[in-house]
């Protein structure tokens, strides 16, 4: 078998009529990834959340995230979506065999699970990747803030976050060893 990362994966975008109906029948696949800033001992000191508007004209704070192409491997999907939230700068160290630290599963219905989508079911596979480089907020991203794990479990609680980005969030910090 040849190597995957020659597959081509732009001819994988689905028209806005297409993903819709897609997204009526099938689960559909997404990564998350909350980017931290970590001390000499891997110790996380910051997180990264981005301020954007939702479809329903709200803005709040999300973290990195987005569908995952066919043909696609995960380790790639995350390295896109890293830098088309943070910019080609931001140098994520993606480990060379990446392991979620949760598994959330989105449903239209509210209250199914913790995670609520209105336009879909989908499965989100979610990591915390640590940045070392320089990030700057990119396409639809409004701004990007850079927030102690305390002042980040605080806006979580406080429902300062998009959709159920909160729930992620509180997961990471108690994956990292930060009371929630």
């Amino acid at each position: 078998m040849g190597d995957m990362t020659d597959v081509e994966t732009t001819g994988a975008w689905l028209s806005r009529e297409d993903l819709d109906n897609a997204r009526e029948r099938l689960p559909i696949l997404y990564v998350n990834a909350v980017p931290v800033r970590v001390d000499d001992r891997g110790v996380v000191t910051h997180l990264g959340l981005l301020l954007r508007a939702d479809n329903d004209g709200g803005i709040g704070q999300e973290v990195v995230g987005g569908r995952v192409l066919y043909h696609e491997k995960i380790r790639d999907a995350l390295a896109r979506h890293i830098e088309k939230d943070l910019g080609p700068m931001a140098l994520p160290r993606i480990p060379v065999s990446p392991q979620p630290f949760t598994i959330a599963e989105f449903f239209p219905t509210p209250g199914v699970t913790a995670y609520h989508d209105s336009r879909q079911h989908a499965v989100s596979l979610a990591y915390i990747v640590a940045v070392v480089g320089d990030c700057r907020p990119q396409q639809d991203a409004l701004d990007l803030s850079w927030v102690t794990p305390e002042e980040a479990a605080s806006m979580a609680v406080r429902g300062e976050m998009a959709g159920s980005h909160g729930v992620l969030v509180r997961q990471a910090l108690a994956h990292v060893g930060f009371p929630v």
